[in-house]
């Protein structure tokens, strides 16, 4: 079913058609801008190249006029991509306009974007500048940036609060000078749904020359209305959404990429639209900028958090095992993710645990089952999550918090400003052996993991690492989860220390000896004989 709003026409020179949403992306832009979220040159194009096999349609690379950097950036991301249209932001004034320019230089297909705020309350106090004046010098800038890209986006800032009448003015003589797209922001997130489908259409209607042009929105999360806002715009018409991976930028953010794209995706028959994005590449992205930034994404985000596809209670368990659409409304697979995870929890039940074991390669009857379930609920209890080695342990009989057979007794490490760093450890097995060895690594978390792997013998190929603080100031508690790939087989531990150091160390010796109690003779051992029982 069409949306009876949808456009009918495509901007001039463009292949765009009116059942298509095109998804400008400002992560490296309007997101990295944000406090905590700075990016440098090497991890810009990274992540821009990351976007582009993601299919944005087009990239928000950066603002050229802020800092030789950034210049250099947009320049850079510029020559690198070969599909998306390169974007750089630009005030209008002739300086800005001629750095995004140039700086464009090797695009394959560039965009200037230029913004002037047209509110009332932005022309008194932040441009000093008549209605005229906001309407001459937009013009200027478009007529001159045209003549140096492919294509002109005009944003009027703070567009929500600009009164509707100026709006049609200012964005009418933007498309008679040249702008093929027209963006609408809600700069400070302060519309509402319902306000939002009524400016859009009210604009597609008045200004003059509206089907020579593409309608874009871009919202602001400041009351957590960023996502509902873009696509009710949609729904009035808009054929472009602007958005950054995670929802990331000023303030409380910018619309989520991942959910615009997965709204319009599974509520395809609603809203009657699709775009170009390959949604199995959304989580990638997501876990790339994370890697990028230092900065988690929430476990409850909604597509790409540890929780979306994650289930503990057990009757969604109970329910997700007799058939998966009772609680998922996508497949985690279509955003990147491998599965559904059961979370093996206080909430879990004994459907759940039963699976699990199953898929481990345990089969116990109903009372090994029983004795197993009790154990399970009072370890899951004292509040953490159970994974796959707690689960085996259980099955096993052994009790998968004891400690040993390799325990921590010293503990040395060293480094320097531009060098490597050095550890050395001393443990104690529980056979009455002791042992000694030191590495070298990039830090000194390295340098204590490839220690004890070889005062062990037990190499591990980290693959998560994580320190968070419990408690405030300087003698407070870090807390280390480590996860680490073993036999082809994923382990996790943790451990806390006012030494972040020595919490590290901790976790990993809990890995080592769960892999040691759990050998791969024992564990065939165990199963052979709960097979023939």
């Amino acid at each position: 079913m069409k949306n009876p709003d949808q456009q009918n026409t495509s901007a001039s020179g463009d292949d765009v058609v009116a059942d298509r949403v095109r998804i400008f992306d400002t992560t490296l832009r309007d997101g990295e801008q944000a406090p905590g979220f700075s990016m440098d040159r090497r991890a810009k194009l990274r992540m821009a190249q990351q976007l582009e096999a993601l299919g944005v349609d087009i990239l928000e690379a950066g603002f050229p006029q802020a800092s030789p950097d950034d210049f250099a950036a947009v320049a850079e991301i510029a020559g690198a991509l070969k599909h998306t249209t390169v974007c750089a932001l630009a005030r209008c004034q002739d300086g800005d306009i001629d750095s995004a320019a140039s700086a464009l230089t090797s695009a394959h297909h560039s965009r200037i974007h230029l913004f002037l705020s047209t509110s009332p309350l932005h022309r008194e106090h932040k441009l000093g500048m008549s209605k005229t004046q906001v309407l001459d010098t937009a013009v200027r800038a478009i007529e001159r940036a045209r003549g140096f890209c492919d294509e002109v986006e005009f944003s009027a800032e703070d567009a929500l609060r600009t009164e509707p009448e100026f709006l049609v003015e200012v964005f009418s003589a933007a498309v008679a000078a040249g702008a093929t797209t027209l963006n609408a922001p809600d700069t400070v997130g302060y519309t509402t749904p319902s306000e939002i489908v009524e400016l859009f259409r009210y604009l597609r209607q008045h200004v003059r020359g509206a089907d020579k042009a593409i309608f874009s929105s871009h919202c602001h999360d400041d009351l957590g209305m960023a996502v509902a806002n873009s696509l009710a715009a949609v729904s009035a018409g808009a054929r472009q959404v602007e958005c950054t991976i995670n929802g990331i930028g000023e303030r409380a953010g910018n619309a989520a990429l991942e959910e615009v794209v997965m709204a319009l995706k599974v509520r395809a028959p609603h809203f009657g639209v699709d775009t170009r994005i390959d949604t199995r590449q959304l989580y990638p992205a997501s876990r790339l900028l994370t890697e990028l930034t230092g900065q988690a994404v929430p476990r409850n985000k909604a597509i790409v958090g540890a929780n979306a596809f994650a289930h503990e209670s057990g009757i969604h368990q109970h329910g997700m095992l007799k058939h998966r659409g009772t609680y998922e409304i996508m497949r985690p697979q279509d955003v990147g993710i491998a599965a559904t995870s059961l979370v093996m929890g206080k909430h879990s039940g004994r459907a759940a645990l039963r699976q699990r074991l199953q898929a481990l390669g345990y089969t116990p009857d109903d009372a090994a089952l029983d004795e197993i379930f009790t154990r399970f609920k009072t370890l899951a209890d004292h509040g953490r999550e159970l994974h796959d080695e707690d689960l085996e342990a259980l099955a096993l009989g052994h009790d998968p918090h004891a400690a040993g057979p390799w325990h921590l007794m010293q503990l040395h490490t060293s480094s320097h400003l531009g060098g490597s760093a050095s550890a050395s450890v001393k443990l104690a097995h529980d056979d009455g052996h002791e042992i000694g060895e030191a590495a070298i690594g990039d830090g000194p978390v390295d340098a204590v993991l490839r220690a004890i792997e070889r005062a062990t013998g037990t190499p591990l190929e980290l693959t998560r690492f994580q320190i968070d603080a419990i408690g405030e100031g300087g003698d407070a508690q870090g807390h280390a989860q480590l996860s680490a790939r073993h036999a082809a087989r994923d382990w996790r531990g943790h451990g806390s220390s006012t030494d972040i150091v020595e919490a590290t160390a901790l976790a990993a010796l809990v890995i080592v000896n769960r892999i040691e109690r759990q050998t791969p003779a024992t564990v065939a051992v165990t199963r052979a004989k709960g097979a023939t029982a």
